[in-house]
């Protein structure tokens, strides 16, 4: 089985993919990854951090597996329907939105990490900013 891996500042976290709820999701995820990127404190939604992937094109992917309100670790694709594309890794409480007011992205794959150390990561981000971060599937 494979997994995803999400390498902060050397820190691994592993994340359970979710082939049979989001196909198309973690398909996508498979073809961009490994990415070299940056970990950012959300804006809007509350206790997250978030990959920015504007850059990555990908292909159109519908609604599959969808949330505004994810759990802690549940790892969210957003494709850009009305903001920009990305990942959400929520890290407590939270609700995903931006200016454009709430989106609901696809929720892929879950972190196998535990809450204290997720909320310590949001507060990092917080305090520290962008963080080196790698996303890559791990087999």
């Amino acid at each position: 089985m494979s997994e995803l891996e999400l390498v902060v500042d050397g820190d691994v976290l592993s994340a359970a993919l979710l082939p049979d709820a989001a196909p198309e999701s973690v398909a996508a995820v498979r073809e961009f990854t490994p990415l070299e990127t940056e970990l950012l404190h959300v804006r809007w939604s509350g206790h997250a951090t978030w990959i920015n992937i504007d850059g990555i094109d990908l292909p159109e992917i519908p609604r599959e597996n969808h949330t505004v309100y994810p759990s802690y670790g549940d790892l969210l694709l957003y494709p850009g329907y009305r903001n920009e594309q990305e990942i959400l890794v929520p890290c407590g409480p939270t609700c995903f939105k931006s200016p454009a007011g709430e989106l609901a992205g696809n929720h892929f794959a879950t972190l196998d990490t535990p809450r204290d150390e997720l909320a310590e990561l949001e507060e990092r981000t917080l305090r520290e900013g962008a963080l080196d971060a790698t996303l890559r599937i791990s087999e």
